[in-house]
């Protein structure tokens, strides 16, 4: 069970990494990236269909076909966990060779949302000892890390719920007969 995980994890990791490295690694100095959310999480949804893909696989190859929520659950997770550690190892590829300063970037972007929304001087003062704190412990690896995990492992509790409810079921998508 350990090899599926780690192969269907290691495949997730792989199609969410690849594309963020040639992103962000690809910036010259001072250049922004595309600001894109949604295309973000869609590559991850799309990583992540390997979680469904190992536990069925694990269900049809392993089970006889059979398998109950839980172990489903327990299975897809811990594919979530392995793309989830896999991510957080590509973004820390980004901190040490990209040319971006994503914490500077960001901290900037707070400063401007505050003076966009006409922020009171006391507020506008606020926000940036805010950002200024959060480019300082952004820098810290500690703090960086569980950050960047939390971007992406959420996105596999869902996929795993989901995934788990619907695979308990034996008649959707059954094994097939070997012939």
């Amino acid at each position: 069970m350990s090899k599926l995980i780690a192969r269907y994890g290691i495949i997730g990791g792989l199609i969410v990494v690849i594309p963020m490295l040639l992103q962000w690694l690809t910036l010259k100095p001072g250049e922004s990236p595309p600001e894109s959310y949604i295309l973000g999480y869609a590559v991850m949804l799309v990583a992540l269909t390997t979680v469904f893909l190992g536990v069925k696989h694990y269900r049809d190859k392993s089970l006889g076909g059979v398998i109950r929520f839980l172990p489903a659950l327990g299975i897809g997770l811990a594919i979530s966990t392995v793309a989830s550690v896999l991510y957080v190892i590509g973004w820390e590829i980004v901190m040490a060779f990209g040319s971006f300063d994503f914490a500077g970037f960001w901290a900037k972007s707070m400063i401007e949302g505050a003076k966009a929304r006409h922020a009171s001087p006391a507020e506008l003062q606020q926000v940036i000892t805010d950002a200024e704190n959060f480019a300082k412990m952004y820098s810290k690896p500690w703090y960086r890390m569980p950050m960047t995990f939390v971007e992406i492992f959420p996105v596999g509790v869902l996929i795993s719920l989901i995934s788990a409810a619907l695979l308990k079921n034996s008649r959707l998508l059954p094994a097939r007969a070997a012939s």
